[in-house]
């Protein structure tokens, strides 16, 4: 008979309602007293000129960016130059002071991200709330001022009494200014009257000398005073940075404050008498807590298994979800990557510096536990450059979590369905190209053959040189080399899966070639395959096929990237995409023949696709069915993977 942990269900409801209250009451204080990373985007901009030579500019920024990395993890701030002359890139980041190193790195990773969209143009610049970044093909360290410079206000919101707030808003933003200007570039603070109370930040580059901070800071107060009575607004600069609200917005923990009155004493007093009250009932809630943390750990040993844990524990890929935790500020919203086919991804930053995927897994029950081992296995066991690479997990928590290698331009999807952004033809080549290998190795290579089962645009993540990574394995089966193919339940997402697949349920090699096929139609035209029902993918096909046999071309490539001198290329990757995509699998070729298409030019006895590729196996019958399948939600439709929009 278990012991009882309080004496009475009663007792047992009111004291954990009293820890809740007391848990509710400690996260609301420090939610006014940190703000996080804070990512986002107050302002950006593109230059109006485009790259001399995209191809040394394409080159130059990686070896810029992880150069700025290291300078900025160190510092908070960051500055270098790759190149010369029209395509060198010289590059500038830096956080605000108020930020810790953590939330510094996940803020300078958005900017890295962000901020080399602006490609092929040449130069951009990208303030978040929390950091800064720009770059150019000539040295602006120095700049304080320029024609871009410009106040953001909102608009949408004023305050009610215009004359009262304007006054405090320009003491605020007058005090913060010439703190800065004295002291590191730096300053908070705020101003107060009766009810009314505004805070402000200024601060300058560090790559500026003081008299030119000086000006900088006193054009920001000159504009950003415009946006009275908007009870928010920035000033953004090419050498600063000022922002008010009415609303507290930086990191209390990491800054002293100024301000005028007895704004600053108030805070004093009021931070003394709340720590003492909370520094009680902080020691009553950590023990509590630690006791149901004990508990949680206790049954997770239970639902994984001594021997699971114990190896799981032993083994490199080893992670303390308390670190993980830590890395992705608790799983905050703002770190959220994406949605998965068993689990949510957000961004972390570990302790020494590196940036990962962690993804917070659904499944936890003791049925899950062996499948969650052997998928861990399974990820660890490959080892391929066109493959997202597994750092790990950890089941010492309340839930299972996996840790994977960070892409930064995170997924394919969000560049070729995206009028805003694009590929050249040689990246999306070189991406079909990366995506064949890594099949090609999961099919025939590696020590276990694996199907990966969710091909798709999404799923393929590109590093900061565009280089492809195929991810999330959470359906991926394996099968020893005397089967021919398994019998399974149908998962996937419509659109990328085989005929025979769909109706028949036999998972084969071939099924990831037919999405394979697809993708490389999706990534020559530019268009999804997906839409309403299993419909969307035949007329996709059948517009790409009839224009193929019409030698129509021009109307298959993606406007974007179509050059007639590349016709005969562009057609080849058509070609490839058809044979993989026909109805009957022997008549597809095998990834690793794929590979050899793809390195060659087209060669006259590489077969030719049927007519038509799919409707051999996808009767009137068949779509009906696999219409009943998907309106009874017996065909799922996997949500984003491990890659995010």
């Amino acid at each position: 008979m278990k012991r009882r942990i309080c004496s009475s269900p009663n007792m047992y409801i009111i004291k954990n309602f009293a820890i809740f209250l007391a848990s509710l009451t400690i996260l609301q204080f420090w939610g006014t007293s940190s703000a996080g990373p804070r990512t986002s985007i107050a302002g950006q901009n593109c230059s109006n000129t485009t790259a001399v030579s995209e191809t040394n500019l394409a080159a130059n920024i990686p070896l810029a960016m992880s150069n700025l990395s290291s300078q900025v993890y160190q510092n908070g701030f960051g500055e270098t130059v790759m190149g010369e002359g029209p395509n060198a890139f010289y590059v500038l980041a830096q956080c605000m002071e108020d930020l810790s190193p953590i939330d510094c790195k996940l803020c300078f990773s958005e900017i890295r991200t962000r901020l080399t969209s602006c490609f092929p143009k040449t130069g951009g610049r990208l303030f978040l709330d929390g950091c800064f970044g720009r770059y150019d093909n000539y040295s602006f360290f120095g700049e304080a001022l320029d024609s871009k410079n410009e106040s953001v206000c909102l608009s949408s919101k004023k305050s009610d009494e215009p004359e009262k707030f304007s006054k405090v808003m320009r003491m605020a933003v007058g005090n913060v200014s010439l703190e800065a200007q004295k002291k590191q570039k730096f300053a908070v603070g705020s101003s107060s009257d009766s009810n009314l109370t505004v805070y402000a930040l200024a601060l300058c580059w560090e790559s500026l000398d003081d008299a030119n901070c000086s000006s900088c800071l006193d054009a920001a107060v000159s504009s950003i005073v415009s946006c009275s009575p908007a009870i928010e607004g920035r000033s953004l600069n090419a050498g600063c940075y000022m922002r008010y609200s009415t609303s507290l917005f930086w990191n209390l923990n990491q800054t002293g404050s100024s301000s005028s009155g007895h704004s600053s004493t108030l805070w004093i007093i009021l931070v003394c008498c709340i720590g003492g009250i909370l520094l009680v009932i902080g020691v009553v809630v950590w023990k509590k807590s630690r006791e149901i943390f004990k508990r949680s750990d206790q049954y997770m040993g239970d639902r994984y298994g001594p021997g699971l844990s114990a190896a799981i524990s032993q083994s490199n890929l080893n992670f303390m979800y308390g670190d993980l935790k830590r890395a992705t500020r608790n799983f905050d919203l703002s770190n959220k990557l994406g949605q998965g086919s068993n689990g949510t991804v957000y961004k972390g930053v570990l302790s020494d510096g590196r940036e990962v995927a962690v993804k917070r897994l659904f499944l936890n029950t003791t049925e899950w536990a062996d499948q969650f081992f052997n998928e861990v296995n399974l990820i660890n066991r490959v080892r391929h450059k066109n493959l997202v690479k597994l750092l790990g997990c950890s089941i010492d928590g309340p839930e299972s979590c996996l840790v994977f290698e960070y892409c930064y331009n995170k997924s394919l999807d969000s560049f070729i369905f995206d009028s805003n952004r694009n590929l050249d033809w040689k990246s999306r080549f070189d991406i079909i190209q990366g995506v064949a290998e890594g099949l090609s190795y999961l099919h025939e290579e590696s020590d276990i053959r694996i199907i990966h089962r969710d091909i798709k645009a999404s799923n393929i993540l590109l590093d900061d040189k565009l280089k492809p990574k195929i991810a999330d394995f959470g359906l991926a089966r394996s099968f020893g080399e005397d089967q021919t193919h398994l019998s399974t339940g149908v998962a996937g997402t419509v659109g990328y899966m085989a005929p025979e697949y769909i109706i028949h349920g036999q998972l084969t090699e071939k099924a990831d070639v037919y999405s394979f096929g697809i993708l490389v139609l999706e990534i020559v035209t530019g268009k999804r395959c997906t839409g309403v029902g299993i419909q969307a993918g035949q007329y996709f096909l059948l517009k790409i096929w009839n224009n193929y046999k019409s030698n129509m071309v021009e109307s298959i490539i993606d406007d974007r990237i179509y050059e007639a001198s590349l016709k005969d290329a562009m057609l080849h990757a058509v070609h490839v995409g058809l044979l993989c995509t026909q109805a009957t699998p022997n008549n597809r070729p095998t990834m690793a023949r794929v590979v050899e298409m793809l390195r060659s030019n087209r060669d006259e006895e590489d077969p030719i696709p049927t007519d038509p590729p799919f409707l051999e196996v996808l009767s009137t019958e068949g779509v009906a069915e696999v219409s009943h399948l998907l309106s009874t939600g017996s065909v799922p439709s996997l949500s984003e993977s491990l890659s995010v929009r």
